[in-house]
């Protein structure tokens, strides 16, 4: 429960359906960096005692026992860390993914039943769907029926073991639908809540980053001309365009970012599109990868449309996705998610994009 209206209406509408319900709340932020408060909601910052405090308010309106769950020491480890070595190398890395798949859907849960909790089940307030398939006895991941709020881009990485205790009360549902459930049934004060899926309480990742680990280097062009200076390569990201700092007679967009030397490369917006990718550690939603060769949408990041591609197995578990149209700012370290319909057949890491 994060005291937001997804989780507090996917509380209420198990008990409508009869559930006994208790609230569990992931407690990640312990102050050891400096985040100042500006009053923001996010993932990661010093809000998350009014985060905490909305929820445990929430359980009482629910009238439902609540628990805070300490993972912050696993937080900074498993996905902070992650995050820094990934920008550290010059990827873009998605925090998201990591921690749905290792705390939120995992630790979270051992830890609860650690401490003496017990449940059969464990819903959350994604808009993604869950259903098992009789024929062959293993749990399918499928989108949640909202595609503005569909949110199974950010779960393609769960296993069976994982998926088969879950729960996603809102995914057959449109937000408009479950912000009007909330009004309805004496919760607007949530419904009008602002919502936030910052990964941390900033605009601004350096605090995340030891002095020393980001320094300026060299900006160049696609033929090796220096175009100026950039401010550390943890600020930028493939098809970035603003802020760049560099005066050019056309519009240029990050297209590489070099960690081993520092440098920075822009290109025309012809220059930064891909024809394909290789997609590393791959989670197949089956537990086994499809035949090779298969046609499918990849997703590139959360509000990527998709694009169509054919999948091929490539040497060491990597995975070649080959787009039907080039598509632009193909970023290596982000997530690449593969869906067949409204089916996610699984999703890895984007390594290396061609040109």
């Amino acid at each position: 429960m994060s005291g937001g209206v997804d989780s507090t209406m996917a509380a209420w509408l198990l008990q409508q359906q009869g559930h006994r319900v208790l609230g569990l709340t992931m407690q990640i932020w312990d102050g050891s960096i400096e985040l100042p408060d500006a009053g923001r909601s996010g993932c990661y910052g010093p809000g998350e005692a009014r985060d905490i405090a909305a929820a445990q308010h929430a359980a009482a309106q629910l009238g439902i026992p609540h628990h805070v769950i300490g993972l912050s020491a696993e937080y900074k480890a498993w996905v902070l860390d992650y995050f820094r070595a990934e920008y550290r190398a010059g990827r873009t890395p998605n925090p998201c993914v990591v921690c749905n798949h290792r705390l939120k859907f995992g630790l979270l849960l051992e830890r609860a039943r650690t401490c003496g909790l017990t449940f059969d089940r464990f819903a959350t307030g994604h808009y993604a769907r869950v259903e098992s398939d009789p024929a062959t006895g293993l749990v399918r991941l499928l989108r949640g029926v909202d595609p503005r709020k569909d949110q199974s881009y950010f779960i393609a990485r769960l296993t069976q073991a994982q998926l088969g205790q879950l729960v996603f009360p809102l995914g057959g549902l449109k937000k408009t639908e479950v912000c009007r459930l909330a009004r309805e049934n004496g919760f607007a004060a949530v419904a009008e809540k602002e919502e936030s899926q910052d990964f941390i309480e900033s605009d601004d990742y350096s605090p995340l980053f030891q002095p020393g680990e980001s320094r300026p280097g060299p900006i160049m062009d696609t033929a090796g001309k220096v175009l100026g200076k950039h401010r550390g390569i943890i600020h930028y990201t493939v098809g970035q365009r603003e802020g760049l700092g560099v005066a050019a007679a056309e519009r240029l967009y990050v297209k590489e970012i070099r960690a081993a030397t520092n440098t920075l490369v822009l290109g025309r917006r012809d220059e930064v599109l891909s024809t394909s990718c290789l997609v590393s550690d791959v989670n197949w939603i089956s537990g086994a990868p499809p035949a090779a060769g298969i046609e499918c949408l990849v997703r590139l990041r959360y509000r990527h449309t998709g694009a169509a591609a054919k999948l091929t197995a490539e040497a060491g578990g990597v995975w070649r996705a080959d787009f039907t149209e080039p598509q632009f700012a193909v970023t290596p370290g982000q997530a690449a998610v593969f869906y067949v319909g409204d089916e996610i057949l699984g999703g890895g890491w984007i390594a290396k994009c061609d040109g």
